[in-house]
């Protein structure tokens, strides 16, 4: 009979989930092998067996982080307006961030270095916005001749950021809600975007 797996995939999530809650809350000091194994209940040996040592657990991080917002942005549905597709994508976006706060900060709190190699990790996440503009442009509801990736990039910087600050409470009292203000700057976004006898999506 053969033994069972001790240091499975469940530890392995559990492992990436604590790591994940630890990096976000109290930074890259926060992150003990110790500590962690302590908290999900196993040994630095079963970290050393799954990740190889703290890199390979960071990288293993990041890759988890950058997984599940590509899956949310690949399970939005693709309709018959690809403007209104790229509001939902960044709905999605959004959503994403605000259901796994701690994986959000992971991708973008400085734990792995900026430039080619953060790249190469999220690339493909952000392919289905790439994607979707490549098609609105194809299909002339955005203006031709536009760069793909620029408006990706744009569309991306400017749902980021209206994240980031809702993640951390960064809201102005007098603001509407912040989903209304939301909405009303991706759409005001995307209309930049449009030809010019094209009235703005409501």
């Amino acid at each position: 009979m053969p033994r069972p797996k001790v240091h499975d995939a469940a530890l392995r999530l559990r492992l990436l989930e604590c790591a994940g809650t630890a990096l976000s809350t109290g930074g890259l000091a926060a992150l003990s092998l110790r500590t962690l194994a302590a908290a999900v209940g196993t040994s630095t040996t079963a970290v050393y067996a799954l990740f190889g040592g703290k890199p390979g657990l960071l990288e293993a991080l990041h890759a988890e982080a950058f997984s599940r917002l590509g899956a949310r942005l690949c399970a939005v549905p693709v309709g018959a307006d690809p403007v209104e597709d790229l509001i939902a994508l960044g709905r999605a976006y959004r959503d994403a961030a605000l259901a796994d706060p701690h994986f959000y900060d992971v991708m973008f709190g400085g734990t792995l270095p900026a430039g080619e190699r953060w790249w190469t990790v999220a690339a493909p996440t952000f392919r289905p916005v790439v994607e979707l503009v490549e098609r609105a442009v194809a299909g002339g509801a955005l203006r031709a001749g536009t760069e793909p990736a620029t408006v990706s990039f744009a569309l991306w910087a400017m749902v980021h950021g209206l994240v980031s600050l809702r993640l951390r409470g960064l809201h102005p009292a007098d603001a509407p809600a912040p989903d209304e203000v939301f909405d009303l700057a991706l759409r005001a976004a995307v209309a930049g975007w449009r030809p010019a006898e094209c009235p703005a999506p409501v």
